[in-house]
Parts: structure tokens; C-alpha cells; sequence
């Protein structure tokens, strides 16, 4: 299998860390979609990461269909996330809540590295720190009503401590003003322990945020 894009994506890194603790082997496609984009576009339409390119030659994108793949090739026994009952409910939702809030900061360092300064919209950018702060700041509110096991979902790593942390991660990192592991202590231990993990050292890739 081909995993195309940059682990500073923490889209693309929740795959590779997640195909790394289910043992299912990959090659690495190191390709920005900026750099890289007509190549992408050659597997992928929209020229998105993560795109996997199964033994076969089948194409998915997006990390939540690929993730689904992963879950249903090793069965119930081994997946990441919950197989039913509320345990999978919470799971998805604090995943939601993860992946909105890095979509939110995402769109936060394109507005900074990609618009004139002169084009830049405040308010904009504020609205968008706020849904950030909005989703994490219910990640740790779990965290609070929940805080006797070691992960956020039950005894074990679940998908929701992976995607949670390739999140923060990615949000602590790109955007060192916004005081991400301050504001969220919680959060940040859950991060500390899976960071700890060989799957998450072998992937993690420290943000490059672009000047200006």
C-alpha cells in the first residue's frame, strides 16, 4: 500500500500511526499538496492527503473513510475505535471535536502564510481561534468527567487518544501563541503518553510554519 502525504498533517499522521499499531505495512509518499499537487491529483481528484493507494490499485481519501478501511481489514477484535454502545459514540465524538479544531487551525495558518497582510481579516481569524479553543476546550471537559483510566476512552489506546493527539499535537506546534498546552493540561498528558509511543515517534514530524 501507498500512504500519500506529509506527517506534519496530523490527517495524514493519525493513518501512518494508526497503520504502524495494526501492523499493516505501507510505502511513504512524502508529497505536499502544495508542492506536489498535479501528482496527488494523478491518485487523487481533489488533490487531498491522506490518500491510500491499496495493493490492488483502489484509491481512498480522506482519513475517516481510510480509517473505516484500516478498522474493517483486521476485524473487530483489533480496531482502533469501538465497535458499538457508547464507547464508539464517544469516541466519535471527540474525534469530531480533534479533527475540527485542526481544521480550525489550519485555516488560521493560511490565512497568516497565504493572504497579503493588507487582506488579512481579523475577525476571521478570531471566529476561527474560537471554534478551535470551543472543540478542545470539550475534549478536556471529557477529560475532567472521565479522568480515573489512563486513556480517553477505557483501558487501552483507542482511535480517539490517536486523533486527539495528532491534533494537539499539530496545533501546539503550528500555532505557539495560542497557548495550546497551557490551556488544556488534560489534553496535553493524554498527548505526553501517546507521544511516548514508538508509532507516534516514528511519524512525528515537527510543523514548518511559513513565515510573514
Amino acid at each position: 500500500m501507498l500512504l500519500i502525504g506529509m506527517f506534519d498533517s496530523p490527517f495524514v499522521r493519525r493513518v501512518a500511526v494508526s497503520m504502524q499499531l495494526l501492523d499493516i505495512g505501507f510505502e511513504h509518499a512524502n508529497w505536499s499538496v502544495g508542492r506536489d499537487f498535479e501528482r496527488i491529483r494523478q491518485y487523487s481528484p481533489l488533490g487531498r492527503v491522506p490518500t491510500l493507494v491499496l495493493d490492488d490499485g483502489e484509491v481512498l481519501s480522506e482519513s475517516a473513510v481510510i480509517l473505516d478501511y484500516l478498522d474493517g481489514s483486521v476485524g473487530p477484535a483489533r480496531a482502533l475505535l469501538p465497535a458499538s454502545g457508547r464507547a464508539r459514540r464517544d469516541s466519535l465524538k471527540l474525534m469530531g471535536l480533534a479533527i475540527g479544531a485542526a481544521e480550525k487551525g489550519r485555516d488560521q495558518i493560511y490565512e497568516r502564510a497565504f493572504r497579503p497582510p493588507a487582506k488579512r481579516h481579523d475577525e476571521w481569524t478570531a471566529r476561527l481561534q474560537a471554534q478551535m479553543y470551543g472543540a478542545l476546550g470539550e475534549v478536556e471537559r471529557f477529560r475532567e468527567r472521565d479522568s480515573g483510566p489512563p486513556w480517553l476512552i477505557g483501558s487501552a489506546m483507542t482511535q480517539a487518544d490517536i486523533t486527539c493527539t495528532c491534533a494537539f499535537t499539530f496545533l501546539n506546534e503550528a500555532l505557539p501563541d495560542a497557548g495550546i498546552a497551557q490551556r488544556y493540561p488534560r489534553l496535553a498528558g493524554v498527548a505526553a503518553r501517546c507521544e511516548a509511543e514508538l508509532p507516534f515517534q516514528r511519524t512525528h514530524v515537527p510543523f514548518f510554519t511559513p513565515s510573514g
